[in-house]
C-alpha cells in the first residue's frame, strides 16, 4: 500500500459538535505537549499546556474528516478563537511523532518576519504548521487523532490562535 499524507495550514475556525470515532488519550496528550514544547523551548517561549475543551473541539472535526477522506479546515460560522493543524495519511501507518514531526519539519523553510512573510519565498502556507506551533501568544494545545479505514487524521487546536497577518510569530 502506498503511504500518502497530507497537510493543511493552520487557521482560524469555528466549533463543531462532537462525533465519534476520534479518540484523544493522555498518550497523545503527553507527545504532542511533548513535541510542540521542544520546538517552543528551542527559541525560548513558554511551553504549552493541554486544554480539553480544544482537545474534545479536536476530536469532533478529526471524525468528521477521516470519514470523508478529505482534508479541510472546519468552515468558520463565527470566531471561536481557535486555531488549527490538520493532517492525514495512509491508515496505520504514521505514529503521532510522525505526524508532528512533519509540521517542526517547516522550519527549515522557516524566516523570521511578520506574518505572512515568514517563508523565504511568497508561499506562507508552506510554515504554517511550524509557525502556529511556536506563536509567541498561544498558551494551549488540544488534540485528537481519528481512524478509518484508510486513513488517520490528526488535528491539533490552539488558543490564542497564531499566524495572524502584520505580527510577528514570536
Amino acid at each position: 500500500m502506498t503511504r500518502l499524507k497530507w497537510l493543511i495550514i493552520a487557521g482560524t475556525l469555528a466549533g463543531f459538535p462532537a462525533n465519534a470515532g476520534a479518540t484523544t488519550s493522555p498518550q497523545l496528550a503527553e507527545q504532542a505537549l511533548r513535541l510542540h514544547n521542544n520546538e517552543r523551548a528551542a527559541l525560548g517561549l513558554p511551553p504549552l499546556v493541554w486544554n480539553e475543551r480544544l482537545a474534545k473541539s479536536a476530536e469532533a472535526w478529526a471524525a468528521n474528516l477521516s470519514h470523508g477522506g478529505t482534508l479541510h479546515h472546519e468552515h468558520q460560522s463565527g470566531q471561536s478563537g481557535q486555531g488549527e493543524n490538520l493532517w492525514m495519511g495512509s491508515s496505520g501507518h504514521y505514529s503521532v511523532d510522525e505526524m508532528i514531526n512533519d509540521w517542526s519539519a517547516e522550519k527549515a523553510r522557516f524566516r523570521r518576519g511578520r506574518a505572512p512573510v515568514i517563508r523565504n519565498r511568497d508561499d506562507w502556507e508552506a510554515v504554517g504548521h511550524y509557525s502556529q506551533m511556536v506563536w509567541r501568544e498561544t498558551r494551549a494545545v488540544g488534540c485528537a487523532i481519528a481512524h478509518s479505514p484508510d486513513w488517520d487524521v490528526l488535528v491539533c487546536r490552539y488558543d490564542p490562535p497564531g499566524n495572524v497577518w502584520g505580527q510577528n510569530p514570536f
